[in-house]
């Protein structure tokens, strides 16, 4: 218990490149300003200092949120970039919508523009600079690690061929170390575990990686325990790749380290965001199409009796059941416990609907979902609650794909799982890229998604 007590008192120190990205941070947004009044000639007034303050704090709790400034050694420049750009357009937003009711800033919206541009530039500019920097110094052989992994897990194999292959990282890889193997010990292999031990003793070792199978729980132990009479920094890659695991991320849970297997990527600043996108991407839509919808609705109704939405019930994001709206293609209206699947040719489909469905436009009126909150633009299509009873006893992780929002469109229809699913196989590759998805999931993926949609996701070959 006493050790849990000071776990939660621990804080994390901020390492000096961290202090350093804060400043030139800070540095830039209120510069940025100063320089766009200037350039604008404008007096620099207390309602710019009053703008650079409120935005700066909403930029620093989004940093905060986001854990924005964390050690980005290892991690590609092009996701630090993005993550800077996604907080800094949420804090401009959020900040002109809290001023937007003083009537100082009722004509300020090219200076904000301008200061948003600047800013960026620089703030761009400036990680790169910091990165390029930090890598020199480690190519001169300052803030340099040796690194070793202990076992001969794949994923730690990975892990020393991404710092041979960036060495501006600064980590020099001594090798593996592990008990021989049958067949070989490859070529990093470095020695046994007391090797390791005595390496590490001997000060050639900085860093030392134990990538271990959690079968070998009681060598992972004593290794341990034999590490701390060295003073190599350890750190334990947990063998939680023999799961399926899903948006996987380490965190605290009141001062206990937990692993989440399967967690949903839309929390925080996240769930913000892809609720932002979805309202102006589906009003926008809406706006733009409603002359096609209004013809489309007329031509179902004149076309066969029945009404022109047919509404039916599906799960949406952690399962819960929602009402999904698609223009009526059917004769019929299934939404019972055993649901039939269409297929080419089906008799129930009229003549109408089977070219609203090979265009996809009997699922226009899911855009009203989307703008009331139960669907995403982008997200795993939605299945009829029978079809979902039926395969999450069959695909392993079938269920996972809700946790997010069913969408219009997604990455499995993008690559041509859509249609019908005549074979399991058809339904594990859609389910397979549906989780893809939700892994790989940014505000990025979402927009190259939607973009391939417009070319080649309306119109398929297996839409019918």
């Amino acid at each position: 218990m006493t050790t849990l007590r000071k776990r939660e008192r621990a804080k994390t120190n901020a390492s000096l490149i961290s202090m350093v990205q804060r400043f030139s941070d800070i540095t830039i947004m209120v510069g940025g300003l100063w320089v766009v009044c200037k350039g604008a000639a404008l007096p620099f007034l207390y309602m710019h200092l009053l703008m650079a303050l409120i935005t700066l704090v909403v930029f620093q709790m989004i940093g905060g949120m986001t854990d924005f400034y964390r050690s980005w050694r290892g991690v590609r420049i092009s996701t630090e970039l993005l993550l800077l750009l996604q907080n800094w357009t949420l804090s401009l937003v959020f900040s002109a919508g809290l001023l937007a009711f003083n009537d100082d800033f009722n004509n300020s919206f090219g200076i904000w523009l301008a200061w948003y541009l600047l800013s960026t530039t620089g703030m761009v500019v400036s990680r790169a600079f910091i990165r390029s920097g930090a890598g020199w110094l480690r190519n001169q052989g300052y803030n340099t690690r040796r690194v070793a992994m202990a076992g001969d897990l794949p994923v730690g194999q990975a892990l020393l061929d991404s710092f041979r292959n960036q060495p501006w990282l600064g980590y020099e890889v001594i090798g593996t170390y592990h008990d021989p193997k049958p067949g070989g010990v490859g070529a990093d292999w470095a020695g046994n575990t007391q090797q390791l031990l005595e390496d590490a003793r001997a000060g050639k070792i900085h860093n030392v990686y134990i990538a271990m199978p959690m079968r070998d729980e009681a060598c992972i132990k004593k290794l341990v325990r034999d590490l701390a009479d060295t003073t190599c920094s350890v750190i334990l890659i947990p063998d939680v790749f023999t799961f399926n695991i899903l948006h996987s991320r380490v965190e605290e849970v009141n001062g206990v380290p937990v692993v989440p297997l399967y967690d949903t990527p839309l929390s925080g600043t996240n769930r913000v965001l892809k609720r932002l996108e979805d309202i102006v991407l589906s009003a926008f839509i809406l706006l733009l199409i409603s002359p096609v919808l209004c013809a489309i609705a007329l031509a179902v109704k004149l076309s066969s009796p029945g009404p022109i939405i047919f509404r039916q019930t599906r799960y949406g994001m952690d399962g819960k059941p929602i009402m999904v709206w698609k223009f009526r293609s059917m004769r019929v209206m299934e939404n019972d416990k055993v649901v039939t699947q269409a297929t080419q040719n089906d008799p129930r489909v009229t003549k109408v609907g089977n070219f609203l469905r090979r265009t996809s436009l009997d699922e226009l009126p899911q855009f009203v979902n989307v703008l009331t909150g139960g669907m995403s633009i982008v997200g795993p299509r939605p299945h009829a609650v029978a079809h979902n009873e039926q395969y999450r006893q069959l695909i392993l992780g079938y269920m996972l794909r809700h946790k997010v929002k069913p969408g219009i469109t997604g990455w499995a229809q993008i690559n041509g799982w859509r249609g019908e699913t005549d074979t399991l196989e058809k339904m594990e590759k859609r389910i397979e890229f549906d989780l893809e998805y939700i892994r790989e999931w940014s505000l990025w993926f979402d927009i190259k998604i939607v973009f391939l949609t417009v070319f080649k996701g309306f119109v398929n070959k297996a839409a019918y």
